[in-house]
């Protein structure tokens, strides 16, 4: 019989889910995007259950687009953003909405913890920064604000642990995932109650569910939630993955001398070594999914989704909104015409937590391709910011593997090619997460013998584009502007906060 690998993947807003076959062709995919809930300044939750029907809808419409009779389906697995927190009580329901990770009700605390020298106490064992969309300042705030709902709480969850819950009534927490969230020791890779205790939680350490490894089997799927998707019961399902490991695998990330780029909603830069990287400087170290690895990654929210923002606002309703319209803008000025800076803030910052987006060095004969080209400029410095930390501690690649939305645009890789003056590896899939979250569920039901041999199966290079060494100056020159723009205008973000 053919063989095939369900991936389920929820983001912050939205749900899909992805069928492979053995060799990574995708088979279908379908998506649902879920409200958001502000119920006040600084709060991001979604409702559980509204997410739960998103993915039952998605995995109905996969197996109906593709044709294919469920039994064919071996295996199944999970991932989703990470952090946040999904809480359920002690009959598996919600006691709370579910928290996003742009979450900030808790942002005093995260302050509280680098002043008061909390964070370089804790940071041998979490090997990672703080921030306020983490679950342990979101705990913290549940207990000095609504005590009701910890209380209540039998199990915290991370949001695609949730839907594994949901598909098994296992309740496992996936140790990529928990590897991210200042919840667990990861230098020796469990729970701590003397860490918990640094952040004033100790008593969480009950809600926190067994870890298991993304390869492992963690349930299979039950009679209830098999009539509800349409799936087969005890169908396996896989612990699954943090976000940004799949995204890793699915690009090939297998050996310590690659270096991969996403470049979608966030700029996530990332690589695996055996030794784990400690530095108060790091955004963060977590574990990987391949067993003795640990993954290092330098991220913002600061990536392609500027240019979506561009796009919706400023070229609605004109005939150049359409994607390859852009492009043919980008394209149509040269890298020297122009030295307009465009610093791509408009989600958040790797720089300054009060930062914000903006153009420099407009004129009135500039137009809007001028513009584009230093937003897909302004894009790839960002990730050259994060790319040369990750330098201070390892060499450079030969090439880097890419995936994300703006690995759709040709003449945005020849971008980062020529900033980074390195090689660059466009990918063939379109759903890194489902992918990454197939390829465990093809490992944990024995199809492959490690993440080695899935990914020479499942992930395919589409083609790689070289440096221009005539643009290096070039983009030196305006890459140093970009930074001295920076340094220029922090001192007036904290005004323009006020």
């Amino acid at each position: 019989m053919n063989k095939y690998l369900l991936g389920v993947d929820n983001g912050g807003t939205m749900s899909k889910a992805a069928l492979y076959d053995l060799c990574g062709r995708e088979i279908a995919v379908s998506s649902y995007k879920t409200k958001t809930i502000m119920p006040k300044a600084g709060f991001t939750e979604r409702g559980m259950e509204e997410m739960w029907q998103a993915n039952v809808k998605a995995i109905r419409d996969v197996i109906k687009l593709s044709s294919i009779d469920p039994k064919d389906i071996v295996g199944i697995a999970t991932t989703g953003h990470g952090n946040g927190m999904y809480l359920v009580d002690e009959n598996g329901k919600p006691s709370y909405n579910g928290i996003i990770s742009t979450d900030s009700r808790a942002k005093d605390y995260v302050e509280k913890w680098y002043t008061d020298s909390t964070f370089e106490k804790v940071l041998t064992k979490t090997m990672q920064s703080i921030w306020a969309g983490q679950p342990v300042p979101l705990l913290a705030w549940f207990k000095d604000n609504n005590p009701e709902v910890l209380e209540k709480t039998k199990w915290i969850f991370m949001c695609k642990d949730y839907i594994r819950f949901r598909l098994t009534n296992e309740p496992y927490a996936e140790i990529t995932d928990m590897s991210g969230t200042n919840l667990m020791n990861v230098r020796d890779v469990k729970y701590d109650i003397e860490l918990l205790e640094e952040f004033g939680i100790p008593d969480v350490i009950e809600k926190l569910p067994p870890l298991k490894y993304s390869a492992e089997i963690c349930g299979y799927v039950t009679k209830e939630a098999a009539e509800e998707i349409g799936l087969v019961e005890g169908t396996p399902v896989a612990g699954g993955l943090f976000d940004i490991d799949a995204s890793a695998i699915a690009t090939g990330l297998t050996e310590e001398e690659k270096l991969c780029i996403v470049a979608g909603t966030w700029s996530i830069n990332e690589y695996i070594s055996k030794k784990p990287v400690v530095s108060k400087d790091l955004f963060m170290t977590s574990i990987y999914c391949m067993e003795g690895h640990w993954l290092t990654t330098e991220a913002s929210p600061t990536s392609a989704s500027n240019l979506e923002w561009f796009i919706s606002e400023i070229l609605k309703n004109t005939e150049e909104c359409d994607y390859d319209n852009v492009n043919s803008l980008v394209e149509s000025v040269k890298p020297e015409e122009s030295n307009v800076i465009f610093l791509p803030f408009l989600y958040g910052t790797n720089v300054d937590a009060n930062a914000k987006a903006c153009f420099i060095g407009l004129n009135g004969w500039h137009t809007k391709a001028h513009m584009l080209r230093a937003i897909y400029e302004g894009v790839v410095f960002c990730h050259r910011a994060h790319i040369d930390k990750l330098l201070k501690y390892r060499d450079k690649p030969k090439a880097i593997r890419i995936a994300g939305g703006a690995a759709k645009s040709k003449v945005w890789i020849q971008i980062f090619a020529d900033v980074l003056q390195t090689p660059i590896e466009v990918t063939t899939s379109t759903e890194l997460g489902a992918l990454g979250a197939a390829i465990c569920a093809g490992i944990a039901t024995k199809n492959f013998e490690s993440f080695e041999a899935a990914s020479n199966s499942m992930v395919e290079v589409a083609y790689t584009c070289y440096p221009n060494a005539d643009n290096k100056e070039i983009y030196d020159k305006k890459y140093d502007l970009y930074s001295k723009t920076i340094d220029v205008l922090t001192p007036l973000w904290s005004e323009l906060a006020k």
